[in-house]
């Protein structure tokens, strides 16, 4: 039966031809019975419409209703055959605003008066004939007015509905998209903050070791051994960071991520491939949030980082960390060579640093000094301030290095 159904629905056509035979069937019985052959050319104009009520609502509704006005003009009843001008009201009322429907109700109505007062027999009186007529011809008409028009309205609540659901569906696919794509920015920063300061340190301890390789093996052995131990650290923390990626429980492989605690684990690490660092902490050091502090521990391992790679071997670097009411100040400077060095890639780490800031509302400078070397200046919101989004993006002013 369901097959049927849906069979049916998709040839509306064969449908609504099967109807207006049916309906033209009706109409040739008065012909025959009665005798009303005059009849039989309107039978076409009045019931063919129906075939094409759906594509052409009003223009077959308008057919049917000329043919029903011949009737009334001609003085040929059609009997059954004008229930055509009923489905096709129906049809205008529910494929058609209201602006449409409406003056098409009250043509059916006043032909209804004018069929009343025309083929009203003489011997019955007039408001029993009204109250016959009623019930033959407004009711009826009315009845299919009201049904199409019920019949648009959950048409359109339904139109309404799905367009409703669409949109919906593209909101959460964009949400979807950006959500992946700040993903991506995050484990980007992650991946290059973890690598590059590494190899950026294993790179400097190999060529000491081979520079010191023939006239100081012991410490070559030591610059190898402080390689290793890099390359085991990095290998750590890409294992965590893959091992946080790839579980679906968000409560395994979390292990600690490093912060302002981890600092001079950091400065050590730095000194030991040869820059020479000095580390200096003023006020009064608060706890911060675990997010706050891996910003703040990424910033100082990536301005160290690009120390390393740019300033040039005699080059030393200071680091500030300054606690005030309000904001974390971090203040990374070096006497390298400053903008002369080469960029590194396409800025990620600068990138990076920025992404990082304009998270907690932050601001961050960065560029050369005015007596040479390269700084970087980074203030990070404490308490309320730096859980609130930025908005229209942080005021950060960052340099290309």
């Amino acid at each position: 039966m369901a097959a049927l159904y849906v069979w049916l629905r998709r040839h509306p056509r064969l449908v609504d031809g099967v109807l207006a035979t049916v309906l033209a069937f009706l109409g040739l019985v008065p012909v025959f019975a009665a005798g009303r052959y005059p009849l039989i050319p309107l039978l076409p104009l009045l019931c063919l419409p129906v075939v094409f009520r759906r594509t052409q609502p009003t223009a077959a509704f308008l057919a049917s209703v000329t043919a029903g006005a011949l009737q009334v003009l001609l003085d040929i009843r059609a009997d059954a055959a004008d229930l055509a001008i009923v489905v096709l009201l129906y049809t205008l009322a529910a494929y058609r605003p209201r602006r449409i429907s409406v003056p098409g109700l009250a043509i059916c109505l006043v032909g209804s008066a004018v069929a009343i007062a025309r083929w009203a027999p003489a011997g019955l009186g007039v408001l029993s004939w009204l109250m016959v007529g009623s019930m033959m011809f407004a009711g009826p008409t009315l009845v299919a007015w009201v049904l199409g028009d019920s019949m648009r309205y959950r048409r359109a609540y339904y139109a309404s509905l799905e367009d409703r659901a669409a949109r919906l569906e593209r909101e959460r696919d964009a949400q979807a998209q950006i959500a992946a794509a700040a993903e991506r920015a995050r484990i980007a920063r992650e991946l290059h903050d973890v690598v590059a300061h590494n190899v950026s340190v294993m790179v400097v301890q190999a060529d000491g070791a081979s520079y010191a390789l023939d006239s100081s093996p012991e410490r070559a052995r030591q610059a190898l051994g402080n390689i290793a131990g890099t390359g085991r650290q990095a290998l750590a923390e890409m294992r965590r960071l893959l091992g946080v990626l790839r579980s679906e429980d968000h409560t395994t492989g979390l292990v600690p991520l490093p912060g302002i605690s981890q600092l001079g684990e950091l400065l050590e690490q730095t000194r030991a491939s040869g820059l020479a660092v000095s580390f200096t902490v003023q006020g009064v050091p608060a706890p911060l949030p675990g997010g706050l502090a891996l910003a703040a521990y990424r910033i100082v391992q990536e301005s160290l980082t690009n120390t390393r790679k740019h300033g040039g071997p005699a080059a030393s670097a200071e680091v500030l960390l300054r606690y005030c009411e309000d904001v974390l100040v971090l203040r990374m400077s070096d006497d390298g060579r400053g903008t002369a060095a080469a960029a590194d890639g396409a800025g990620h780490g600068l990138t990076g640093m920025r992404e990082r800031v304009a998270l907690y509302n932050g601001t961050l400078q960065a560029g050369p000094k005015p007596g040479g070397g390269y700084q970087v200046t980074a203030t990070l919101p404490l308490g309320a301030a730096a859980s609130q989004p930025a908005a229209g993006g942080a005021a950060d002013r960052v340099g290309v290095r």
